[in-house]
């Protein structure tokens, strides 16, 4: 799940959750929006950490000792 399939997430199930009311026999719309935004939430977290994770950061390490002699010349 990406970042802004998370946003949408957590926008559908605030909108079920706030500002729905009609009810369907069964299904209590609040706590579907609940769910949602739940989800959304979780999948917001690991989308961070996973796009925190990924970056690599490409830089050239030298030893100290590389490039110098050792010995008689």
């Amino acid at each position: 799940m990406r970042i802004g399939s998370s946003l949408v997430l957590i926008a559908i199930g605030a909108i079920l959750k706030l500002a729905v009311t009609p009810s369907v026999s069964g299904i209590s719309l609040a706590q579907v929006g609940v769910g949602l935004m739940v989800v959304g939430i979780v999948g917001l977290a690991s989308s961070m950490v996973r796009a925190n994770t990924s970056r690599r950061t490409e830089g050239v390490h030298r030893s100290s000792w590389e490039g110098r002699r050792v010995g008689k010349e």
